[in-house]
């Protein structure tokens, strides 16, 4: 994952002050609710992300300032002829600038949408946020499902708030759930619950095979204590077939992490990786520095962004390789959504707001192939939509006229983020890039198909 820093303007003062149409002043609404004065949603796990989703036991989700509950949407769409669809991201909290990127992919996507309609009709989103927190995403989802009925959810960033949702909120009734951010290998058990962002698996045998290519024999592991830090590290040592000299969980939110950096210096590994967030990693690194340890770093994708970068010393992580999940970047329709994203943010966008634009792009195209605008019958569809079988269409504007001319079984939707194609799991097809800090900077410097 990467991490860049909010705007001057607060993002969620600017839709209050704009009406909720958005940065880019979309023909559609993206309405967020996070200014709650009802129920707080509950602290969570605290997980920070692509964490373990706890119990699930998130509240009346009852807070936000809303419209007016609906009714379970029908085929009208509800709310004066438009589709309305929610979505669960991290507006506040740890993931709050995966969340920022999140609304800027979904933000383009749903002026896309709007340009072509849906049958003559626009797409709208409710988001609500989930404070980067396992309990505060239960709440948001319960508030979108229960009281505003949106048959198609997509949330959330971090494994952990995913699964939670998926659990407490979505599981066992017709509402589909796509995550736009989520690598846990945990997802892959719940059929059910689609993402858009590969399994971090793909990552765990991309860093066993880059290790093991550097020349390295063994290596000294450590991870954030979730679900997220777990199941990757587990996996990196299940494909890894050298020794394993170090391998411990470590908590998040601690003010040092000196005991860490020393036991890892201790194991004699040739190499230390690291699967944790951008505020633990930032802190290991400066205690590395400072300590004169001296040892080729590799890390998950959780610990490459921008604060990390801002927070440690030039010099300090030379060489380091990181593996992301990344768009298929030389492909027509990704660099026709880049220059679109650079030129309404002025910045470049991460592969994190390719996914959650593919997100709603699947859900606009699941909505205008289904018979009625009901879970059940998106579920028939969601899947069909990026099907391999069907003729390749890389917009949206395409994909809509070749449902409109034929059907869903026509269809292979090609998302700015690959070409999706769900498997039996809800997984995608992922890519991945390596990235090697140079002069404190991030490097592409190769790409892998999963």
């Amino acid at each position: 994952m990467s991490r860049d820093t909010t705007d001057d303007i607060d993002r969620r003062t600017l839709l209050k002050l704009t009406g909720g149409v958005g940065l880019a002043g979309l023909a559609g609404c993206v309405n967020t609710t996070d200014d709650s004065d009802g129920g707080d949603g509950g602290d969570g796990d605290s997980d920070g992300g692509d964490g373990d989703g706890g119990d699930g036991n998130g509240g009346d989700g009852s807070g936000g300032d809303t419209d007016t509950p609906t009714e379970t949407p029908s085929g009208d769409g509800g709310n004066g002829g438009s589709y309305e669809i929610g979505m669960v991201d991290s507006l506040t909290g740890s993931l709050s600038a995966f969340g920022e990127r999140n609304q800027r992919g979904a933000e383009l996507a749903l002026e896309t949408v709007n340009e072509v309609g849906i049958d003559g009709r626009e797409l709208d989103i409710i988001v609500e946020d989930s404070e980067s927190e396992s309990q505060g995403g239960v709440s948001a989802a319960q508030k979108l499902v229960n009281q505003d009925g949106v048959p198609f959810l997509i949330g959330s960033v971090g494994s952990g708030v995913s699964l939670a949702i998926y659990e407490s909120v979505i599981q066992d009734t017709d509402v589909v759930q796509l995550s736009q951010n989520s690598t846990g290998l945990g997802l892959t058990d719940f059929p059910g619950l689609l993402r858009m962002s590969p399994t971090g698996r793909t990552q765990s045998v991309a860093l066993a095979d880059i290790i093991a290519d550097d020349g390295h024999d063994s290596v000294a592991v450590t991870y954030v204590n979730n679900n997220y830090g777990q199941s990757l590290a587990d996996a990196f040592v299940e494909a890894w077939d050298g020794d394993v000299a170090y391998n411990q969980a470590h908590d998040q939110d601690q003010q040092s992490y000196s005991g860490v950096v020393s036991e890892m210096n201790s194991s004699d590994a040739d190499a230390w990786l690291f699967v944790t967030y951008q505020a633990e990693f930032a802190t290991m690194v400066n205690e590395i520095f400072s300590s004169g340890y001296d040892a080729p770093l590799y890390g998950a994708d959780s610990v490459s962004g921008d604060d990390v970068l801002e927070n440690t010393p030039e010099g300090s992580m030379e060489g380091m390789k990181i593996v992301v999940p990344s768009a298929p970047v030389e492909e027509d329709n990704y660099q026709d959504f880049a220059a679109r994203f650079e030129e309404a943010y002025d910045e470049s966008p991460t592969s994190w707001s390719a996914y959650a634009y593919d997100c709603v792009i699947t859900a606009a195209l699941s909505i205008q192939a289904a018979d009625e605008f009901t879970g059940a019958a998106l579920q028939e569809t969601v899947r069909e939509v990026t099907r391999p079988e069907g003729e390749k269409a890389e917009t949206f504007e395409a994909a809509s006229a070749i449902l409109e001319d034929g059907g869903v079984d026509d269809l292979d939707y090609q998302g700015v983020s690959g070409p999706i194609d769900f498997d039996e799991n809800g997984d995608p097809v992922g890519f991945l890039q390596i990235q090697t800090v140079q002069d404190h900077d991030y490097v592409g410097t190769g790409f892998i198909e999963s």
